[in-house]
């Protein structure tokens, strides 16, 4: 009991895997992404993004195996993913953009009779 409860002070699971500070809101994005069967920009970045957070990380062995399945689930190679996302990135896309993002309120454009 003692152990358990140091092991959770020093950030160390039951399993003796370390624990990571965002693992928590991190497994809802994969679980979103073990969801969705045609990524889109977003999704092509995260998980991108969640394999540079979790590859040299020493624990949250359940993250990484569901991104390895999301990868294969997607049909794409580590290379593939990083290539898409270099290409996304470059293109102008960051995380949380929506398409309506790029198109102003139309204020400008409307016709006024007002002098």
């Amino acid at each position: 009991m003692r152990q358990a409860a140091a092991n959770r002070e020093r950030g160390v699971s039951d399993s003796g895997d370390q624990n990571h500070p965002l693992e928590a809101i991190d497994r809802d994005t994969v679980d979103h992404l073990l969801a969705c069967e045609r990524p889109g920009d977003q999704e092509i970045t995260d998980l991108a993004r969640l394999f540079m957070r979790y590859e040299p990380f020493p624990g949250a062995a359940s993250l990484r195996n569901d991104l390895d399945r999301v990868l294969t689930f997607w049909g794409l190679s580590r290379e593939e993913l990083n290539s898409k996302a270099r290409a996304l990135w470059s293109a102008g896309f960051r995380p949380g953009q929506s398409e309506a993002d790029g198109v102003g309120s139309g204020f400008d454009a409307q016709q006024s009779d007002s002098p």
